[in-house]
């Protein structure tokens, strides 16, 4: 069942099984505000299960783009249309998050990002490939970030 994020009163709804589900739902929030301050988008997640076109274009990015498989068991996803650009999330258990944005028009920008909530290690997958950068947060805490230039269509 989607819900949509409220970013004025954090809940761990969706999120209760991870182990900093505090942290997630801190970072989730930290979203749902920059997408409504930023474009007006309600920022709407439903469960992994719920929606496999969206984990599966995720997943098959960081597959073929740097052979990278998540251990980490996915809890939610969202997809949606920005400006010309397709965004797309996935958060899970461990408290990692992961955004795809994919520019439609050919030669527009298309990244992902890799989110990590306050209290949890970088994931064994993305160690030795990635360095965080930290940012503050008042919904998050500390937000550390990485991300990489998708050069393939997909």
């Amino acid at each position: 069942m989607p819900y949509t994020v409220d970013f004025k009163n954090v809940s761990t709804i969706g999120l209760e099984s991870s182990p900093v589900a505090e942290a997630l739902a801190g970072l989730r929030a930290n979203e749902a505000r920059y997408f409504k301050n930023k474009y007006d988008h309600d920022f709407t997640v439903q469960p992994a299960d719920e929606a496999p076109e969206t984990l599966d274009w995720i997943h098959g990015i960081l597959a073929s783009e740097r052979d990278i498989a998540i251990a980490a068991r996915p809890l939610e996803v969202t997809s949606f249309e920005v400006d010309g650009t397709r965004m797309a999330y996935v958060f899970y258990e461990s408290g990692l998050s992961i955004n795809v944005m994919y520019g439609l028009e050919e030669g527009s920008k298309r990244a992902v990002g890799f989110k990590l909530s306050d209290g949890m290690e970088i994931p064994e997958e993305l160690a030795s490939s990635f360095k965080f950068a930290r940012q503050k947060s008042k919904l998050a805490g500390t937000i550390r970030g990485s991300y990489f230039v998708i050069k393939g269509q997909h």
